[in-house]
């Protein structure tokens, strides 16, 4: 008989009974808490109108940032609370926090409540990303864990890509609030299965909880995710910046003493010097740089410079969700045949190739074109991050998966918001570099429009009319694509780096598994 969903699950030779369904129910947690950044980036221009919220720019960006701030900040605790008192315990609360959080969210009258609403939900977030991979390596054997990680990380890269084509639907069909209720609905729908389906696990030693760490972590990521978010804006050299990343740097320098410090750490430094954990921690980290740098970029491309609805611009970015979620469960495959050392590379070499293609696309140029770069984008990613995510899991005691877990998604949560952050200013700068002597002929108030991005510049250009506002929006539009041009090469250089260093970190390591060093080996590296 299998154990009831509520009692402690201790992995076995054949695991979960119920583990493909439990993977299911983890992986739409998953996707709706990926996919509420990317699909409320769509909902910005709307949220912005005089008859919704008519939202400034700083209010735009809050709204976005109030999110992924405490989102981020709050990983690694939310992995240590679900490790000690319990992982399921740990979802489900977190499912109803970001479920209340997104229907505050729905009807909000106002800017200000929408912030708050937005962080909070963030919190549930956080409580939710990290648990669902460590009830994953909790359930699931040894033989199958590869695969089931696999399929995990698939739609940990799609949710990212999922989310502008859900959010452009329901903005095509209803009101702005729709782009959050349907988390409330979803959220619902998962919370009821998860109740049903998921069994609880947690460190059966009870670690002690850790407040000085849990405060230091929080305050010093968030800190340095504020300073990435407001550079682009404010300049990287302005005081606020400068000095939150110094507070950042401070903070988290205080936080590993203090780990060190500690016989039970929150978080186990000496983990990396595990090559495989190091590595894959950099790894996920730089692949979500590029990758959420380039989402950014995207869909603006659709949509000033193709002319794209919110829709179509989402469906556009299809075939980089679909290739991930065909090949992360793969990739398996791929390890097995030439070592995992070897998959990430090319995975991460794919992923630098689709950016130099993606990066020839400009105002004329076939769909076909972005399409297949984003399809060979999607399909390194995929190769990549599978491996990666189990090279991080596979160092870490299982007991502890929940610590695991919250280093590898706050290295994506990091990576992504530092990516959207440094891609967004290179495209910035050379975007008004690219405008040149036009801004000097403009006046004042409409230069600094136009300025602000390709989307203001097509606004401004809109009602000017004639032909001077279409010489306007043609020289943006040209603008833009040249900066578009150089951010993405920059960020296939990153990933292409990265490759290198994958080559020559594990270049002496004798095997790469995606389970336990006591457990059997699944692949060589080489």
């Amino acid at each position: 008989m299998p154990p009831p969903p509520t009692s402690p699950v201790t992995p076995t030779a054949e695991g979960d009974p119920r583990r493909w369904l439990v993977l299911g129910v983890l992986c739409v947690n998953l996707v709706l808490i990926v996919a509420a950044v990317s699909s409320t980036n769509v909902a910005l221009p709307t949220l912005a109108r005089p008859d919704t919220l008519n939202a400034s720019q700083t209010g735009l960006q809050w709204i976005v940032d109030a999110y992924a701030i405490v989102f981020a900040g709050l990983l690694l605790p939310a992995g240590a609370i679900g490790d000690r008192f319990g992982r399921k315990g740990a979802l489900q609360a977190g499912l109803a926090v970001f479920a209340l959080a997104s229907l505050v969210a729905a009807f909000s009258g106002s800017t200000g409540p929408l912030i708050g609403a937005r962080a909070v939900a963030g919190l549930g977030a956080a409580l939710i990303m990290p648990t669902t991979l460590s009830i994953l390596t909790n359930v699931f054997p040894p033989h199958e864990r590869a695969r089931a990680i696999g399929i995990w990380a698939g739609f940990a890269g799609a949710g990212g890509a999922l989310g502008p084509l859900v959010g452009g639907f329901v903005l095509t069909h209803f009101w702005w609030g729709s782009v959050f209720l349907i988390n409330v609905v979803i959220g619902a729908i998962a919370l009821v299965a998860g109740g049903i389906v998921v069994p609880t696990s947690k460190d059966p030693e009870r670690s002690p909880l850790d407040p000085v760490g849990s405060a230091l972590s929080m305050v010093g990521f968030g800190g340095f995710l504020f300073a990435v978010i407001e550079a682009p804006e404010r300049g990287w050299g302005d005081p606020l910046v400068v000095g939150a990343f110094v507070l950042a740097a401070v903070l988290l320098v205080g936080f590993v003493r203090w780990e060190r410090g500690l016989r039970v750490p929150m978080l186990d430094i000496s983990l990396f010097r595990v090559t495989r954990f190091a590595t894959g921690t950099l790894t996920i980290a730089m692949a979500f740089f590029s990758l959420f740098g380039m989402l950014f970029l995207a869909t603006q491309y659709f949509q000033y410079v193709r002319g794209d609805s919110p829709l179509v611009a989402g469906l556009a970015l299809v075939p980089n969700a679909l290739a991930m979620l065909f090949w992360a469960p793969r990739s398996e495959r791929v390890v097995q045949r030439i070592g995992a050392r070897r998959t990430v590379a090319l995975g991460l070499g794919l992923h630098a190739t689709g950016f130099v293609l993606f990066s020839f696309a400009g105002q004329d140029t076939p769909y076909a074109l972005a399409g297949l770069a984003l399809l060979v984008i999607g399909t390194g990613s995929g190769l990549a991050m599978a491996p990666t995510t189990s090279m991080i899991m596979a160092a870490v005691p299982m007991n502890r998966a929940g610590m695991g877990s919250a280093v590898n998604d706050t290295a994506r949560e990091v990576g992504g918001a530092a990516g959207i952050a440094v891609l967004g200013s290179i495209l910035a700068t050379r975007y008004r570099a690219g405008l040149g002597s036009l801004l000097d002929r403009l006046p004042g108030p409409v230069a600094e429009l136009v300025d602000r991005g390709v989307g203001q510049a097509l606004d401004v250009a809109a009602g000017q009319g004639g032909a001077q506002g279409a010489a306007l929006a043609d020289a943006a539009r040209a603008s833009f694509v040249d900066a578009m041009a150089l951010t993405l090469r920059i960020g296939a250089l990153t990933a292409f780096v990265t490759a290198g260093l994958v080559l020559w970190f594990l270049r002496r390591e004798a095997v790469a598994r995606t389970t336990r060093a006591a457990e059997p080996a699944i692949a060589p590296v080489d």
